[in-house]
């Protein structure tokens, strides 16, 4: 473990990386995709993404404050169910953060060059991981800043659009007439993909002073804020432009502010900047995760190498260049899928992880009530069940393909 000297990030940094890789692409890029699952009833599918979510913090502040280590439920599995639940963990976090990233990089690329939105990707990708390669203080204070513009961007937006009157065939976000139990569960799914932000908290467990405090409180304040918000933009984009109009749209959050006393242009502004907040978190989780990996062989052993300033740098830089491939390879809606399917993975190990913990008595300040870790193992799944069935399938795919690769090598 590192020494305490190093360190360096405090509740505020803490809050701020969790809430900035929270409000990129949950306030800016899903609402189109989860209101043509969910219809007028939006706000409750961000509810149960929420329930799902505060219950997977729950568990990951107890594990973080008992495994103060890097690499999250990878460690937490490892430690607490062995290591092959810890290898599912972990790939499903590399997994569902590197299409998270790609993501991400090809939203602001819709934002910024909506013709080329690959190459936008590429450099977006490449500047946060120049940024995170010099140390977690810089990574810290840019999300401090970021998050502070965005939420005051999107307080003004739910402000503007709430005193607008919609189309005459608009509906509400908290209707219980327009939707379904399944198209609720798959909108769900689709915004848990941007709940998962405060991961990168837990991931950065070795550089958090006091984690056994800052931990737990860093992910409670963060996840309150941003659902939030969430709930707000929720109840009043499908009045403004109408089931329909919101479930095509690329930019809701900017379309429907048009008209209103605030700029469109500031909503972008803050989209690309949310977005890229996101990107510095996201990359600095990877590599951490990778670096974890890396320690116990089921990575390359040369990923857990770090630079001169501690930081994991070539870890992040493969994390980078997949994101990147994935990027020119899929498209925007095939990475959200996927995404959600690997972290919503990576969360029902780290419930499992805290269920054992509790029931050892391994415990540092907050416990995670049994039931409710059981209860969140089961939701993640119901989740993971309602994703788009390609989506599913990809993300299978690549999971199945890892572990047999760990099987080989392990056995050669």
């Amino acid at each position: 473990m590192r020494a305490d000297a190093e360190r360096r990030v405090g509740t505020i940094g803490a809050t701020a990386i969790g809430a900035g890789s929270m409000l990129g692409a949950g306030v800016f890029v899903v609402w189109g995709p989860a209101s043509a699952a969910a219809g007028s009833a939006l706000v409750w599918a961000v509810l149960v993404a929420g329930v799902v979510a505060a219950l997977n913090a729950g568990s990951t502040a107890q594990l973080a404050a008992v495994h103060p280590v890097a690499g999250g439920a990878y460690a937490y599995g490892r430690a607490e169910l062995g290591p092959w639940p810890g290898f599912v963990a972990g790939i499903g976090f590399v997994l569902g953060k590197t299409a998270s990233v790609a993501a991400i990089g090809l939203a602001i690329g819709a934002y910024l060059w909506p013709e080329q939105p690959a190459v936008v990707a590429t450099a977006a990708i490449a500047a946060s991981w120049t940024l995170n390669s010099r140390g977690i203080t810089r990574t810290s204070a840019a999300s401090v800043a970021i998050a502070s513009a965005v939420v005051a961007v999107v307080v003004a937006a739910v402000l503007a659009i709430a005193g607008v009157d919609g189309p005459a065939t608009a509906t509400f976000g908290w209707s219980t007439t327009g939707g379904t139990v399944a198209g609720v569960a798959q909108a769900a799914a689709l915004v848990f993909f941007a709940f998962a932000g405060y991961a990168r908290i837990a991931t950065l467990g070795e550089e958090v002073r006091d984690p056994a405090r800052v931990i737990p409180r860093a992910i409670a304040v963060a996840l309150g804020a941003v659902l939030a918000l969430y709930l707000g933009l929720a109840a009043v984009l499908p009045g403004a432009l109408g089931d329909d109009a919101l479930a095509a749209s690329v930019a809701p959050v900017a379309d429907a502010v048009e008209g209103t006393w605030l700029p469109a242009a500031v909503v972008t502004a803050a989209a690309v900047a949310a977005a890229f907040g996101s990107l510095l978190a996201l990359t600095a989780g990877l590599g951490r995760t990778a670096m974890a990996m890396a320690r116990e062989a089921d990575l390359p052993r040369g990923l857990a190498a770090t630079n001169g300033r501690g930081v994991p740098a070539l870890a992040e830089g493969a994390a980078a260049l997949a994101a990147i491939a994935l990027a020119w390879a899929g498209d925007l809606t095939l990475a959200i899928g996927m995404s959600s399917f690997a972290v919503l993975l990576y969360y029902a190990v780290a419930g499992a992880a805290a269920f054992r913990a509790a029931g050892a008595g391994r415990v540092a300040g907050w416990r995670m009530p049994r039931v409710l870790s059981a209860t969140g193992v089961v939701l993640c799944v119901a989740l993971m069940a309602s994703l788009p069935p390609v989506a599913t399938l990809a993300a299978a795919a690549v999971l199945v393909a890892a572990g047999a690769t760990r099987w080989i090598v392990r056995r050669a």
